[in-house]
This record gives structure tokens, sequence and C-alpha cells, in this order.
């Protein structure tokens, strides 16, 4: 019996979290690349209503995945939240939309 593993990457949108860790774009498309590299399944990457930053990163690691991994956007149960998500997701070819309820 096989079984597929699948590496869904949380680190570009969650990788701030620690104290004293700062991320920027130019480190986000360094991660991202790696982790196309690796043959990960899910990137997620990042939050893009939050900054202009994390639009870029959403729109320059969607260019990076191209067909290679599925890119993921956060964002919250909002119309403008989503909508600006859709507008940074259209550089990838594998968009997905992660919304949650706070």
């Amino acid at each position: 019996m096989s079984r597929k593993i699948a590496i869904f990457d949380t680190t570009l949108r969650d990788g701030e979290q620690p104290p004293g860790v700062s991320m920027n774009t130019e480190g986000n498309i360094v991660i991202a690349r790696q982790l196309v590299r690796m043959n990960g399944d899910v990137i997620e990457a990042g939050f893009p209503i939050s900054s202009p930053g994390d639009f870029r990163s959403v729109q320059e690691i969607g260019k990076i995945a191209g067909d290679r991994c599925t890119v993921w956007s956060l964002t919250c149960a909002v119309d403008k939240d989503i909508e600006v998500a859709a507008e940074a997701l259209k550089t990838a070819q594998r968009p997905r939309i992660h919304t949650g309820l706070g």
C-alpha cells in the first residue's frame, strides 16, 4: 500500500509570529523558490490585505510556483479581504483562498 504525504507550508504566512522575526518580500521569494524546488504541494503565501508587501509577496510567489504547487492566500471572511486576495492570486496557476472566522 502506498500513500502520498502532502506538504502544506505556512512559513510565509506565520513566519513572523515568533518575537524578533521580520520577513520581507525578497526573503519570502527566496523561501518560496526553495519550497517549489523541494516539491511542496501548498504554499500559504501570505495575507495580502495586511500590507502592500504581503500583497506583492503573494503575487510574486504565484509567478514562481507556476503549476508545480498550489498557492494559498489567507483572508478573513470579509468581502474586501477576499477581493484583495483574489487580485493578488491572479498570477498563480493554482490559486486558493483560505478564509477563516476569528
